[in-house]
């Protein structure tokens, strides 16, 4: 497995989203993903505190990683609405989160302590400065954040520099084949700037980019886009079903699978570290972890970007 730099981690280039874990899957599914993942040389597992309900996706993949600890890159996030009604990034709720997120994680540091969602109500300065308070600490060896805008991650870093705090070493936001934000160009620009890395979530489009769905077929009870009209509502338009049909012939008339395009073609973007995509069976993950061995060229780069949703081709 091909390994990145992120901050002085070395991660996998595929990731494991655990936000599957005690919710979607119990416990001992999840410890079976988690073993499947390490067996394959993936190493970097993204979690948060509010996945599996409010704690259990990290009680899961701190149970999951009992005794292997030493094998993995552990992410985790805060800041998204807690079932006590904890969140945001005001210091003294970032300092109780994270102790709370180490204890059900079982674990005494976290490698990637990333800020969920930007909190309006807080200065960023504020939550930076509490942060890298948890990395003097030894809590935490690195910052990042996700679902910050370029000009929200821009004014954290300057922040980081005025107060001479940690600055974040990666930045978590969707990205697919089918879906980009306005400001991703802008924002590589800063990533590279500030020599940091970006971490794509949703890399599969809720699945639609594996292959299994077909034009006329109703999701399969169980999947992702099976279990959710607002997923179906937001990923099952026409534009997307037709850019799946496109993609998935260029990628066949080249010997390659959709999942192979559409985990290859976000690996081969600028600045991207580790693909996170969620998993709930040892064989998902035998299948992800394969699906980067295609090397896309520039001049496949070039063509599948012809392929894409109009909405996407930025």
């Amino acid at each position: 497995m091909e390994v990145r730099r992120i901050g002085r981690l070395d991660i996998s280039v595929v990731g494991i989203g655990c936000n599957n874990f005690g919710g979607r899957i119990d416990a001992d599914r999840s410890a079976r993903v988690v073993h499947a993942a390490l067996d394959e040389g993936i190493n970097f597992f993204d979690t948060a505190d509010v996945y599996g309900g409010g704690g259990g996706s990290e009680e899961a993949l701190g149970r999951a990683l009992a005794g292997r600890r030493i094998e993995a890159i552990v992410a985790t996030k805060f800041g998204g609405r807690m079932p006590d009604g904890g969140s945001g990034g005001r210091p003294e709720y970032v300092r109780r989160a994270c102790d709370a997120s180490l204890k059900r994680l079982g674990t005494d540091h976290i490698d990637v302590y990333q800020q969920h969602f930007p909190d309006d109500d807080t200065p960023v300065a504020e939550t930076i400065g509490a942060m890298s308070e948890l990395v003097d600490a030894g809590k935490v060896v690195h910052i990042g954040c996700s679902n910050y805008s370029a000009d929200q991650f821009d004014s954290a870093q300057r922040s980081a520099s005025d107060l001479g705090a940690y600055p974040f070493v990666s930045v978590q936001n969707e990205l697919s084949l089918l879906e980009e934000s306005d400001d991703h160009g802008e924002l590589v620009a800063l990533l590279e700037q500030f020599d940091t890395a970006f971490l794509p979530y949703y890399p599969l489009a809720s699945g639609l980019l594996t292959g299994k769905y077909r034009r006329g077929e109703d999701p399969a009870p169980g999947t992702r886009l099976g279990g959710s009209e607002r997923a179906r509502a937001r990923w099952m338009t026409e534009d997307n079903i037709a850019a799946v049909e496109r993609l998935q012939a260029w990628a066949v008339e080249r010997g390659h699978t959709l999942l192979e395009l559409a985990f290859s073609w976000v690996a081969a973007q600028p600045r991207v570290a580790s693909v996170i995509a969620g998993a709930t069976s040892p064989e998902q993950v035998a299948g992800n972890a394969a699906a980067v061995d295609w090397k896309v060229t520039e001049g496949d780069l070039g063509e599948i970007a012809a392929l894409r949703p109009a909405g996407a081709r930025r």
